[in-house]
């Protein structure tokens, strides 16, 4: 089957698929009864042990060109960024962030760092979730592990991706609440102790070193969920380091035709890239890239791949649409990176802050 057939064959999927919208979970209830925890910058820099030769490793990565000699033998050996997944909003398409998930594992990312702490192993968060939550969960992880986390959606966990970089933004509500996912409960406080500084300082502001979003937008607007981001989906504020936002060159579940003039933007200083997929890709199946990293071909694509500002020649790429691996290297190469940023960020500060104590 050539791939224009296999487009028209996959638009009855497509079709199908939104009749399920209605199906969607009802939002979780919010606790907000855990008690603070203890706390601070000399605490978090000093349970980040690395040896002095890897620290040295560490610094001299170039993070635009992070090799799997790099992930293997360098930033498997020292911590990473939360990842906070969340998948779309139509039971069961939480497998495709699954597989997500484990594409990031295969490909050499720590799988403890990947999974929704304090569940039962969880791989993505729900995107009917209170945004603030996730927001709270993201400035707690910063503070105790001393690398600010990634987040990545898909359909309407992308929406629920630019909700949260709001929430952060102080966009809904002055002040947002520390979540602890191991009690499970919001903390009576809105600040955390920034854990290279040792400076207090509010959840609202705290940035992600990563973000992307892929299949956002279309009919979820009509719930009500979604409502306070309509307006402003595209606009990118500054609590994202890096945002890529993600188009299929044919999408109808959310009445797109490539990127178009409905890019993402940033609205200060956030690096902004729209990337356009294949028109072939399917919106509910992007993230399934579990396989990914157990073909060498495909591997060793996705370990080579450079992102560069024309669109690629699909020619080149191995497999089929149905493998989406210009999206898992694209976001792929992002990650590392950013990985490779936090890490480099982090040993300054234990190496400053050791100076300044001696």
């Amino acid at each position: 089957m050539n791939r224009t057939s296999l487009l028209l064959g996959r638009t009855a999927t497509v079709a199908t698929v939104l009749l399920l919208v209605a199906c969607a979970a009802a939002p979780l209830s919010d606790d907000r009864s855990a008690q603070p925890a203890a706390g601070g910058a000399t605490t978090t820099l000093r349970s980040v042990a690395l040896a002095p030769t890897l620290e040295e490793r560490i610094l001299a990565l170039d993070p635009e060109n992070i090799t799997a000699d790099d992930v293997r033998d360098v930033l498997s050996k020292a911590p990473a960024p939360r990842m906070v997944l969340i998948h779309g909003g139509v039971f069961p398409v939480h497998l495709a962030m699954t597989s997500f998930g484990q594409f990031l594992v295969g490909m050499g990312y720590p799988e403890e760092r990947v999974r929704v702490p304090g569940t039962s192993g969880d791989w993505s968060h729900n995107p009917y979730l209170p945004s603030d939550r996730l927001a709270g969960l993201i400035a707690w992880s910063y503070e105790k592990e001393g690398l600010r986390p990634m987040i990545v959606g898909h359909s309407q966990g992308g929406i629920q991706v630019v909700k949260v970089l709001n929430d952060l933004a102080g966009t809904y509500a002055p002040a947002v609440q520390v979540w602890n996912p191991l009690t499970g409960g919001a903390e009576p406080r809105t600040t955390i102790v920034d854990p290279l500084t040792g400076r207090e300082r509010p959840v609202v502001g705290v940035p992600v070193s990563f973000a992307s979003a892929v299949g956002a937008g279309g009919p979820s607007f009509i719930f009500p969920n979604n409502w306070d981001v309509i307006g402003r989906l595209r606009d990118i504020p500054d609590t994202a380091v890096q945002f890529n936002g993600y188009f299929i060159g044919i999408d109808w579940f959310v009445f797109n035709v490539g990127v178009g003039g409905d890019r993402f933007k940033s609205t200060g200083n956030a690096f902004v890239r729209n990337v356009e997929l294949p028109a072939g890709y399917l919106h509910v199946s992007v993230p399934v890239t579990g396989h990914l990293p157990n073909n060498p071909a495909f591997k060793a694509f996705i370990d080579a791949y450079r992102p560069t500002t024309d669109k690629p020649d699909e020619s080149k790429m191995p497999g089929s649409y149905s493998d989406n691996i210009y999206y898992a290297a694209d976001n792929w190469h992002a990650i590392k990176k950013h990985w490779a940023l936090e890490l480099q960020r982090l040993v300054r500060a234990r190496r400053a802050s050791v100076a300044s104590s001696g």
